[in-house]
């Protein structure tokens, strides 16, 4: 099965890519590739940044928390735990401009929504791929970082309080550090998902309007299943997949630094 399914995918790959110099060439001179990179890394940032703080915000509201704990972890987890496809088929049916319950919402609170077009609009169809992003995977990271506060032990934060040490001061230099593992392995996993990013941009603005909301991912799969360029995607999937080992050994090493 792993012989099938992965080896021999893999190999035909790299015989595409190489069977023609010009594959890898062409990457540098491809501006529709070099635009999809950049709006990639923007949509990546974006997301990553705004789900980790809030994530590890909740992770430390609920940990804070006498009871209900349970309770609010499993609801917090449900977003998670739908599949890509259906929450985007979800929010696009919420972004519809004229019957979407975004709107209509806006609408009944007395604001003018003819101008919020959402996922159709240049200037807002990115961010509104990124608040999709937001909603369904920070329930991740907080899972993630609840289970690392739970496995810090509680003698180093009495040892903090009893010498003194404020809520901010504790967080800082006893919680932070300790919680560093959890952190490194929550933003390599993240950061692998988002660049590859595609199922909900491909469902809610198709890489529009115009190139506003193209990836990588998207652009691979266009190139590959629409031009049947098979050879070039095969290149920017290997140039993609070397970018995010770089960045992911990049950050382990300097959180080993520190």
């Amino acid at each position: 099965m792993l012989l099938a399914l992965s080896i021999y995918p893999l190999i035909y790959s790299v015989k595409l890519a190489a069977a023609d110099r010009r594959n890898f060439t062409r990457l540098f001179t491809d501006r529709l590739f070099l635009t999809a990179s950049i709006q990639t890394i923007w949509l990546t940032l974006s997301a990553l940044s705004i789900e980790f703080l809030l994530g590890l915000a909740l992770a430390l509201l609920i940990d804070s928390l006498a009871r209900g704990r349970m309770f609010f972890r499993t609801a917090l987890l449900i977003p998670m735990l739908l599949p890509p496809v259906v929450a985007a088929v979800a929010w696009r049916l919420i972004y519809n401009p004229q019957f979407g319950v975004l709107n209509g919402t806006l609408r009944r609170l007395g604001f003018h929504t003819a101008d919020l077009t959402w996922t159709s609009g240049e200037s807002s169809a990115l961010a509104s791929v990124i608040l999709v992003d937001v909603w369904e995977w920070t329930p991740f990271l907080f899972l993630l970082l609840s289970a690392g506060l739970q496995a810090i032990p509680p003698e180093p934060l009495e040892a903090a309080r009893v010498d003194g040490a404020g809520a901010w001061r504790i967080f800082r230099d006893v919680t932070l550090p300790l919680l560093k593992p959890t952190i490194v392995l929550a933003l390599l996993l993240r950061t692998m998902d988002l660049v590859r990013i595609f199922d909900q941009i491909f469902i809610l603005t198709q890489g529009g309007p115009g190139t506003a909301t193209e990836t990588v991912s998207l652009y691979i799969y266009r190139t590959a299943f629409r031009f049947s360029n098979f050879g070039y995607a095969a290149a920017m999937s290997f140039v993609l997949l070397a970018a995010t080992l770089l960045f992911s050994r990049g950050l382990l090493r300097a959180m080993r630094a520190r």
